[in-house]
C-alpha cells in the first residue's frame, strides 16, 4: 500500500510553458511563417481569394495581411505567395514577426486610393 502523502513531498513539475506557435486544430508546427510586407502590397486580393484561412484584405488600408498561421496548409500559402505580382509575402521566422509588426505600426501606412 502505498502512503498518499508522498504526492505533497513530491517535487512539482510544470507542463511546459505555451509559446503561441502550438497548432490550435491538431496540426504540426511549422518552421516559418508568413508575412505580408503591407507597405508594398497593392491590394490585388489573390492572396485572399487563395489561402481564404489565412489572409484577408484589411478594409481600411486596402492592404493584405496575415491573419492566421495555421489557416492553410503550407502548400496553398505557398500557391498564395506565389500569385502575389509584387512579390510581398514572405515565409519569416516566428521570432522575427513582432519586430516586423512593430515596423509596421511605425511606418503609418496611409489608405490606398480607391477605384
Amino acid at each position: 500500500m502505498s502512503d498518499p502523502t508522498l504526492a505533497f513531498s513530491a517535487a512539482a513539475t510544470s507542463p511546459d510553458q505555451p509559446n503561441g506557435r502550438e497548432p490550435l486544430l491538431g496540426g504540426h508546427l511549422r518552421d516559418q511563417a508568413v508575412w505580408v510586407d503591407e507597405a508594398a502590397c497593392i491590394g490585388c486580393r489573390y492572396c485572399a481569394h487563395v489561402a481564404t484561412n489565412t489572409f484577408v484584405v484589411e478594409p481600411r488600408l486596402g492592404r493584405s495581411r496575415a491573419i492566421r498561421q495555421d489557416g492553410d496548409s503550407a502548400e496553398l500559402i505557398q500557391e498564395a505567395i506565389d500569385t502575389c505580382p509584387v512579390d510581398c509575402i514572405h515565409w519569416v521566422s516566428f521570432e522575427s514577426l513582432e519586430g516586423l509588426k512593430q515596423d509596421l505600426i511605425r511606418q503609418n501606412l496611409q489608405a490606398r486610393p480607391q477605384g
